[in-house]
């Protein structure tokens, strides 16, 4: 079982970042906030609303408040970078064609990106795709946007870029947000709360500072990142019994 007794608050307005190693569970949670893998047990509330108990009308009217930028940007390659902006809004049939073109130019503009509309995500680099998925992200003006890993693969001056500009989004849009990530520098700079996963349950929740000095040993091990420590014991003690 992934996500076992999990429970976690995600104030409106702010950005939660949920970190934990690989394999706990982190992406799966942000795909059941959106309803794309249902638990087998428990309660999602959207504004007081369980989505587990919805059909898939309902669901489908609850998604459209989300947007999400995908670890690895996921444009399409077939599409430029216009088209991939566009896409949810002509998707959704939001605007007339004129205006897309007017939306696509300004989400752009908001991710620091102007004039690229015509080149395609081959062309682009991993930092200015990363912006692009922003861009096609925000693009619907949803009010809860979704962080999968959005710094993994930038480099240190890049990675900084995209923090500034969720913090931005943040600020200017008023979304909520919940960032997936393992990035810690990035987690305490964009963060509102941080919420620690392990084993399937949500073992801290609390401010940057509040986690940066944490007496559980756990959360010390993760975020302070040393090899030694209760996270690491089981899997030493296998090494050891396979290895006699």
């Amino acid at each position: 079982m992934v996500l076992d007794g999990l429970e976690l608050t995600v104030p409106r307005g702010k950005n939660t970042v949920v970190i934990g190693g690989s394999g706990t569970g982190k992406s799966v949670l942000i795909k059941c906030a959106v309803g794309l893998l249902r638990p087998d047990a428990g309660e999602i509330r959207i504004d007081g609303q369980d989505i587990l108990r919805m059909d898939e009308r309902e669901l489908v009217r609850v998604r459209r408040r989300f947007g999400m930028l995908f670890q690895g940007a996921a444009l399409f390659d077939s599409m430029d970078v216009g088209e991939n902006v566009a896409f949810v809004l002509r998707r959704l049939k939001m605007y007339p064609e004129a205006q897309i073109r007017e939306v696509v130019e300004e989400k752009l503009s908001m991710v620091g990106l102007r004039d690229i509309q015509r080149l395609m995500p081959a062309e682009l680099s991993g930092g200015m795709k990363k912006r692009v998925g922003l861009a096609r992200a925000i693009a619907s003006e949803p009010d809860i946007l979704l962080y999968d890993e959005p710094t993994t693969g930038l480099d240190p001056i890049m990675a900084d870029v995209i923090n500034d500009l969720i913090i931005s989004l943040r600020e200017t849009l008023g979304v909520t947000s919940i960032t997936i990530t393992h990035d810690m520098a990035s987690a305490y700079k964009i963060a509102d709360q941080i919420a620690m996963l392990y084993k399937g349950k949500i073992v801290e929740v609390g401010t940057p500072e509040e986690i940066r000095t944490t007496s559980n040993p756990v959360v010390a091990q993760f975020v302070q990142g040393r090899a030694h420590g209760p996270i690491t014991d089981e899997s030493e003690e296998f090494v050891r019994f396979v290895n006699r």
